[in-house]
């Protein structure tokens, strides 16, 4: 059974169309990543399978409840965690997780029960008492997380769960969502992290424009880039046209441009031949580089490969 199904799913706001036909099928108890530049339609997508926005067309269900028919009986199976939290900073650990207990109905005895449970799941025991305030980044995500889940939920969405956060926070907030799964929850998130994407999903669906480019797992998505890639790294920007023209002229293909990390990349048959060739094209053409090697692709290169390089640059023009 699909833990999330949707078919034909569409959302204009006015005359620009965010969601354009969306299929998507996400099995039960794992995680699939929406990708996407901004205004791709990924918190669009969010939004309409969690009943925030009705869709203009198309149908979806969620853990097989449809979300236009039973709105109700779709919430009372989900968890939604946004960009921003919802962390009471006066509060301790303990008693924000009650409050939403309560908030849900629980009595007081089951929401004391259900936070104590969520505080182990989560790593937060030690530190359940102490003010919300006092808590790292790491913590106060996780801990807003943990707010979502007091009714375990089947379906859990997050968007863009650990922008903001540091490598070791995101390491924590990682951990926790990888015990979640475990237990069965099925999870979508959006992210624009490629490597949380790589870490966490099973299933990788890139959006752009409102419409799916491509889906399959990291290891599918990779695949289309071929075999080995040759990266190059420049100190100046004004060096990656030089770096493309010797990428181009040695692998007869059009290296793919990193404006933001001032890279080119492209593929390779033979990884030795090809690193030789681009060192003595380089230096005939005196060109400073910081880096040079060949490797697996990356989810970043398919990322500007099906998207492009000015994807992570473009201001948002409506909700994503």
């Amino acid at each position: 059974m699909s833990g999330i199904r949707a078919v034909g799913l569409g959302h204009s706001f006015g005359a620009k169309v965010a969601l354009d036909g969306l299929d998507l099928e996400v099995a039960e108890g794992t995680v699939c990543g929406l990708l996407g530049p901004n205004g791709a339609g990924k918190t669009t997508a969010v939004r309409v399978l969690a009943t925030l926005l009705r869709a203009d067309r198309g149908r979806a269900e969620v853990a097989g409840i449809d979300v236009t028919a039973d709105p109700a009986g779709v919430r009372r199976v989900i968890g939604l965690t946004g960009q921003a939290t919802t962390v009471d900073d006066v509060l301790t650990g303990r008693e924000n997780l009650e409050l939403w207990g309560r908030l849900f109905h629980l009595s007081r005895a089951d929401a004391r029960r259900r936070a104590d449970e969520l505080l182990a799941q989560f790593g937060l025991t030690e530190a359940a008492d102490r003010r919300a305030k006092q808590y790292s980044g790491g913590m106060r995500r996780r801990l807003d997380i943990a707010s979502s889940l007091v009714l375990a939920p089947r379906v859990f969405f997050l968007d863009e769960p650990t922008t903001g956060l540091d490598p070791r926070n995101r390491g924590e907030v990682w951990a926790a969502l990888r015990g979640l799964v475990a237990d069965g929850t099925t999870v979508l998130m959006t992210t624009q992290y490629l490597d949380e994407a790589d870490q966490l999903a099973d299933q990788v669906v890139v959006l752009d424009g409102g419409r799916k480019v491509a889906e399959g797992t990291p290891a599918e998505l990779k695949s289309q880039l071929g075999g080995d890639r040759i990266s190059v790294q420049v100190r100046e920007e004004h060096d990656l046209p030089a770096v493309a023209s010797v990428l181009a002229r040695i692998t007869g293909t059009d290296p793919e441009l990193d404006q933001v990390l001032l890279r080119a990349s492209a593929p390779v048959r033979d990884r030795v031949a090809a690193l030789t060739a681009v060192v003595r094209g380089l230096d005939d053409a005196m060109v400073d580089v910081d880096d040079i090697s060949v490797r697996r692709p990356t989810l970043d290169e398919v990322f500007l490969h099906l998207t492009g390089p000015q994807a992570a640059e473009n201001p948002e023009k409506v909700p994503a």
